[in-house]
């Protein structure tokens, strides 16, 4: 047994395809099943029942490969333990970050953070929160960055900021002729949500007081991923939609003409950054979060969520 053949029986839980396995792992797909076969034969037990599409772990095999990550994630904490003693802050970080914030966000640090450490190899995906969860929780990601508790045992979830909501109203609606608005003056069938799934749109449904089966008129026959798409429809078709501060940024001065502001108490959102409470790439993930707090306007920081080397 040896910690590749653990590696590849976790790749092919995770794909449920030898042949995408073996991509991930960077071997022939014969090459990992017979590594697979090697390592069946060695516990004398059944990992993949092969007779199904897509192949699935057997009982016996659920509870190897779940002792697997284990060894995986003590292994690399094996390696981080040396990496702090020699004070070395490089390797893969692998980072799931929310669609709502990545777009604000992520431009303004990366470059940053890759000339501070050009021994970090940085792998970035944006996913819904319910994936990133996941990722993390299965060791597939090192880290997420998250607008919503998961409120999960295994998860470490630290403050990162606060920002704010606006509305983003056509000059056509009737918001349109106020500064400050309330929550409650938006009409549910004038508001342009995200689809089913993102936490921004939960969040917005619950700051109008909407439920999940209001009815928003047509609209809901649309699926929209991203808030760039939101200000496009607004520009276009009228309407309001709901816009998180870090957003504003990306308007334009005619565009940010339609923002108006809620009514104290303002209504906000915090942003998370979760990891698996293992605390693997410490080193990297406290990089990662000091080079995100470094661009947050002190008004916004959590203090909580500051750390040093």
């Amino acid at each position: 047994m040896n910690i590749q053949q653990l590696q590849y029986i976790v790749a092919v839980e995770r794909y449920r395809q030898f042949s995408l396995a073996a991509e991930e792992c960077f071997v022939t797909q014969p090459t990992l099943s017979m590594m697979v076969r090697k390592l069946e034969e060695e516990l004398n037990a059944k990992i993949f029942d092969r007779t199904r599409q897509p192949v699935v772990p057997t009982i016996i095999g659920k509870q190897i490969i779940d002792q697997a990550r284990i060894i995986l994630k003590e292994t690399a904490r094996l390696e981080e333990i040396v990496k702090q003693y020699n004070g070395d802050i490089s390797g893969e970080l692998r980072v799931g970050v929310i669609p709502t914030v990545a777009p604000y966000l992520l431009p303004d640090i990366i470059m940053g953070l890759m000339q501070r450490y050009p021994g970090i190899q940085l792998h970035v995906s944006e996913m819904i929160t319910e994936k990133i969860i996941s990722e993390i929780r299965y060791g597939h990601l090192d880290a997420g960055i998250v607008a919503t508790l998961s409120e999960e045992p295994s998860l470490t979830e630290i403050p990162l900021y606060k920002e704010k909501f606006y509305a983003y109203v056509s000059s056509e609606d009737q918001l349109s002729e106020k500064k400050y608005i309330l929550p409650d003056e938006i009409r549910p069938e004038s508001l342009w949500l995200l689809e089913e799934g993102h936490c921004f749109r939960s969040q917005i449904q619950k700051l109008c007081e909407l439920s999940k089966n209001s009815s928003l008129g047509n609209r809901l026959q649309y699926r929209f991923g991203n808030i760039g798409t939101l200000v496009r429809m607004v520009d276009k078709n009228g309407g309001v939609t709901i816009l998180p501060e870090k957003a504003l940024s990306g308007l334009s001065d005619l565009q940010k003409q339609h923002i108006r502001h809620f009514n104290h108490p303002e209504p906000f959102r915090e942003i998370y950054l979760v990891t698996n409470r293992e605390k693997v790439k410490s080193k990297l993930i406290v990089a990662f979060q000091n080079e995100i707090l470094g661009l947050v306007p002190e008004n916004n920081l959590n203090q909580s969520a500051v750390v040093k080397f």
